[in-house]
């Protein structure tokens, strides 16, 4: 064979929970081989009750990252921190992670997490450095009952290429169609499925309790009130975990709203003619609203990262697939064409004013919307994958426009002004409340979307939900009420973004 058609290895990993006693030490291993601190884990061990008493056993589940062929952490990560090797294994670079936590959000089985040391994500990765000379993962030699086994799935006389071309192995999620390189071997499905087991009442497990389950960023494990599996199954130990992206980032769609919809209604009224060039409105409120919007957001933006002093390498080594950086150059084009409006509006160039505007429309709708591209490459969160969610971003802006525009133009701009700007409010904040209802009515596909829609309308994060929709409602009205009509947009469509964002988040993945 010719050194060209040599197969490159692809490491995989074959957990078999058949021999596995649920003893940690691959854990414990895993903690001591990476000097993984306190509170995160590499891996861990997952233990499921199945059955009722007295009929009942302890089925358990070793947890850690897939080693996935078409890797959704890659993909969504900005600086290719987190990158593939050729031999299959998904690895990451610390030096270059800005903590943005876009891996987080994207990876499907709660793999990686934010080291609370050196604040940059961390998984496994298959203990690299000593496969690399040639030893085995720290967790593999120390497993009591060989129930970890590690092989190159390329050579058809590894053990792991045997076990996965012969016997019944399963992966975890499937329908994300990540191509998992981490195979279960008779693991139970209570296990496997995050969602089939029921969550121990007070959030009480084996050893310890998991947080407090008042707090809105913990992902308690397992599902609330019943269980999903056709056997009674229990979760009696898991780790911690929480949702990756806060509050910034659920006001930072608030204020992107804000800035691209103020330039948006705008211009678009002064295209139709329903604006004057000159008018105030137009030629002053709307490109400085947007760019202080704009500014705001960019400053949310950094502040969620964990390391918020190396925002530049987004824009010095941009990996072109991730939509956080599709979207950062998409905000700077859009500013920058806000600035050259506000110029040639300041200096009294009516053609460059009115080109740049037109300019700025399709920018504007841009920067409203890639927010959809970037929460659909989150893979983990179903409820962000929703088709209504692109136009939903778009009449949002528009209702956000409207709504921040119109106390100006009641101060500044003529009555026909004033009126187009309620008339267009009130029109977006029905179409909005539409959507909201389709999003929250029409079928969900799977059950981990159904959850997270509940949780939204009737769990942690209802009250915020139903503000927003009384405060849009409110502003349906505004040809008719003014200012208390903008008050409910702004607040309606902030207390809904941030029930959307972080319900999104709410269910357990692992």
């Amino acid at each position: 064979m010719a050194v060209d058609d040599v197969v490159p290895a692809r490491w995989v990993k074959v957990l078999d929970q058949t021999r596995c006693i649920g003893c940690h030490a691959c854990s414990t291993a895993c903690k001591s081989e990476n000097e993984v601190p306190l509170g995160v884990n590499r891996t861990y061990v997952k233990s499921v009750d199945v059955g009722a008493f007295p009929q009942v056993r302890r089925a358990f589940q070793v947890t850690r990252c897939n080693q996935c062929t078409d890797a959704p952490c890659v993909a969504a990560c900005p600086t290719g921190a987190m990158y593939k090797r050729d031999d299959g294994i998904v690895d990451f670079d610390k030096s270059i992670c800005i903590g943005c936590k876009a891996c987080m959000a994207a990876c499907p089985y709660d793999a990686i997490f934010i080291n609370p040391e050196d604040h940059s994500a961390e998984k496994c990765n298959m203990c690299a450095h000593r496969l690399d000379v040639g030893l085995e993962p720290a967790c593999v030699s120390v497993c009591p009952t060989e129930a970890i086994l590690v092989g190159d799935l390329n050579d058809p006389t590894s053990k792991v290429a045997t076990l996965i071309n012969r016997k019944p192995v399963t992966v975890r999620r499937p329908e994300k169609e990540t191509g998992p390189g981490v195979f279960y071997l008779g693991a139970h499905q209570a296990t496997l499925d995050p969602l089939a087991a029921r969550r121990p009442d007070g959030g009480l497990y084996a050893w310890a309790t998991q947080g407090d389950m008042s707090d809105p960023q913990l992902v308690p494990a397992g599902s609330a009130g019943h269980n999903t599996s056709s056997a009674a199954a229990l979760v009696s130990y898991d780790v911690p975990h929480r949702a990756p992206w806060g509050w910034e980032v659920s006001a930072y769609t608030w204020t992107k709203s804000l800035g691209a919809g103020m330039m948006l209604v705008a211009v678009a009224l002064a295209v139709l003619g329903k604006l004057g060039w000159q008018d105030a409105t137009a030629r002053w409120v709307a490109p400085l609203g947007a760019v202080f919007f704009l500014s705001v957001t960019g400053v949310l933006l950094i502040a969620d990262l964990k390391h918020p002093m190396r925002f530049y390498l987004i824009f010095t080594r941009h990996q072109w697939r991730s939509w956080l950086v599709r979207g950062s150059f998409v905000l700077g084009g859009y500013g920058a064409i806000v600035g050259l409006y506000f110029l040639a509006a300041a200096f009294d160039l009516h053609t460059a004013q009115v080109v740049t505007g037109v300019i700025a429309i399709p920018l504007a709708v841009a920067t409203a919307c890639y927010t959809a591209f970037l929460f659909a490459q989150a893979k983990a969160r179903d409820l962000w994958q929703s088709p209504l969610l692109l136009p939903h971003l778009a009449v949002q802006a528009v209702l956000a426009g409207a709504a921040g525009l119109l106390p100006f133009a009641m101060l500044w701009s003529g009555s026909h002004v004033t009126r187009d700007l309620q008339v267009t409010l009130a029109v977006a904040a029905v179409a909005h409340l539409l959507l909201v209802v389709g999003e929250i009515t029409l079928p969900h596909v799977t059950a981990h979307a159904h959850r997270a829609s509940k949780e939204m309308t009737q769990g942690r994060f209802a009250r915020a939900f139903w503000v927003g929709f009384v405060g849009v409602a409110i502003a349906v009205a505004a040809p008719w009420i003014g200012l208390a009509g903008v008050a409910g947009a702004l607040v309606g469509l902030a207390a809904y973004e941030h029930a959307f964002v972080q319900a999104g988040q709410s269910v357990p993945l692992a």
